[in-house]
């Protein structure tokens, strides 16, 4: 298989078919050592956290996919912790969608002196950075996305309006585990014209809560699919 990109969790290779191979790695994003869906690097390793987070995104892309909301997912191999996905373009060089039910993490780090952290942002709020280490991924708006010529205006709105969707979703089945889903991140790219949720939808991607207290990644996946 050709390789195609080395990603900060993840590695992409060309398949014969024309689908693309994800594979899961051992790599989080955070700082100092500490666990931050938020952070634009690697901070840490955990050992069985690809695997933990392609469980949770076969879960989740599945449940996705009986909602009748279209994904990039095709497969999975758990074992050799791959996903096969339908080839999709991204926009720019990279964009990250993040949903925000709850104040925290980056979102306090800019705002602080506007909220406290812990607020609930009645609706969610929807933002976007680009993938960019160099620059500490920058915020960037939908009007400035279509200034940049990365996306117009109703693509923007089409991703969106999914991304609220999707996340309504995940948090609706966490709650019914006695889970609080605060923020989770996802990344948009494009096939045949039409948007669509590409990576991932992974433990390693959110943050959750139970009874105040962060869950780990790793115990996340235990609890959503040993229920």
């Amino acid at each position: 298989m050709k390789k195609l990109y080395a990603g900060k969790t993840k590695d992409v290779y060309q398949l014969e078919n024309g689908n693309v191979l994800l594979k899961f790695k051992d790599d989080c994003t955070g700082k100092d050592g500490v666990f931050d869906p938020g952070e634009n690097s690697v901070g840490l390793t955990i050992d069985g956290i690809g695997k933990a987070n392609l469980q949770t995104s076969i879960y989740y892309f599945e449940m996705l996919k009986e909602a009748g909301i279209k994904t990039h997912y095709v497969s999975a191999n758990l074992e050799d912790a791959t996903m096969e996905v339908l080839p999709a373009t991204v926009f720019g060089h990279g964009l990250e969608v993040i949903c925000r039910l709850v104040a925290t993490g980056s979102f306090i780090r800019r705002y602080g002196e506007y909220i406290k952290d812990g607020t609930v942002l009645e609706g969610g709020y929807v933002e976007c950075t680009f993938k960019n280490d160099e620059k500490g991924d920058p915020l960037v708006t939908g009007e400035g996305l279509q200034a940049l010529g990365v996306m117009d205006l109703a693509m923007f709105e089409s991703m969106k309006a999914q991304t609220l969707k999707i996340t309504n979703i995940v948090a609706a089945d966490l709650k019914s585990i006695g889970l609080d889903l605060w923020d989770i991140k996802f990344e948009f790219g494009y096939n045949n014209g039409e948007v669509i949720l590409i990576d991932e939808i992974a433990s390693g991607n959110m943050r959750v809560y139970k009874d105040g207290v962060i869950v780990p990644p790793v115990e996340l996946t235990k609890l959503i699919n040993n229920r």
